[in-house]
């Protein structure tokens, strides 16, 4: 494990192969870690990448520099931390893959600097950048019933339940988001000890009630926010994986909705018997798609 001072965080990483291969960043999301890259980095690295895995702000041993720094989770944040990390590490350009809140920061700094990637992997929800000024319309009554956590930590009871309950609330999560996702106790608690940062319920929390519009975000952050609020194109080449079994969006529609954010190549791909943590449950699928990019 390494580490290194970037933006607002010291960053914990991964990282794997020739210093001299090609950089591939792969981004876990929440409430998972690194270890959902376990399986897909030596498929990259063999084919001679150098793959660097992160522990996002709240997760595992990344820690905020400064005692006072805001402990925001909003999408701007997360976008400023990947960005901050390849300029700590003097990576010009790089290939990004991730999922959830990994997805999320890949997606931003692909759309407002895609000078700086070769391509993009995006699990799960494939444009993956909030639109805060609509978050507030209702949708579906079944897709409400599966954001009941999201909601859930709105209240000051979800907080205290989350910082009682860490490990046991992921694991619910984990459940719930992969219903046919088969892992076992050894797995979980492999990731679990990354949900006791410090920092990990405020970071979360916060997350949660931003996108709603609920709470304000770091001052520090409203300009990069403004732009993300204009829904930005993705121009760089894009494979989307969908799970076909997430229990956040289940049964992906015929209709790809998502298609006309991104403007450069594209293609989207269904995994069937697969859920929300696409990596950990499908990495040949998600190696794949990272070497197709190539």
């Amino acid at each position: 494990m390494k580490t290194i001072e970037a933006g607002d965080l010291t960053i914990a990483y991964h990282d794997a192969g020739p210093s001299h291969g090609l950089p591939v960043i792969l981004l876990h999301g929440f409430p998972y870690d690194i270890h959902g890259y376990d399986a897909v980095v030596p498929k990259l690295t063999d084919r001679g990448l150098r793959c660097i895995v992160p522990f996002l702000r709240g997760y595992g041993p990344t820690r905020f520099r400064s005692p006072d720094g805001f402990r925001s989770g909003q999408q701007a944040a997360l976008g400023a931390d990947l960005l901050a990390l390849m300029d700590g590490l003097n990576i010009e350009r790089a290939l990004l893959g991730g999922y959830d809140w990994g997805g999320r920061a890949a997606c931003i700094v692909a759309a407002l600097w895609p000078e700086r990637v070769a391509g993009l992997v995006s699990g799960g929800t494939g444009y993956n950048i909030q639109n805060i000024a609509l978050a507030g319309i209702p949708a579906s009554p079944e897709s409400e019933l599966r954001y009941w956590y999201q909601y859930y930590f709105h209240s000051e009871r979800g907080r205290a339940g989350l910082e009682s309950n860490r490990a046991a609330f992921c694991r619910l999560l984990w459940r719930l988001w992969s219903p046919t996702w088969a892992f076992d106790k050894e797995i979980f608690e492999r990731t679990a000890p990354s949900f006791d940062n410090p920092d990990f319920v405020a970071v979360v929390i916060h997350s949660y009630r931003h996108r709603f519009g609920l709470v304000p975000g770091d001052p520090a952050l409203d300009g990069l926010e403004a732009k993300l609020s204009g829904q930005p194109d993705i121009q760089v080449p894009t494979v989307v994986l969908r799970g076909a079994d997430d229990g956040v969006e289940p049964s992906p529609p015929r209709d790809d909705r998502d298609a006309k954010h991104f403007q450069g190549r594209y293609r989207r791909l269904v995994l069937p018997g697969v859920g929300h943590n696409v990596p950990q449950e499908a990495p040949d699928a998600f190696a794949e798609a990272i070497l197709s990019l190539l």
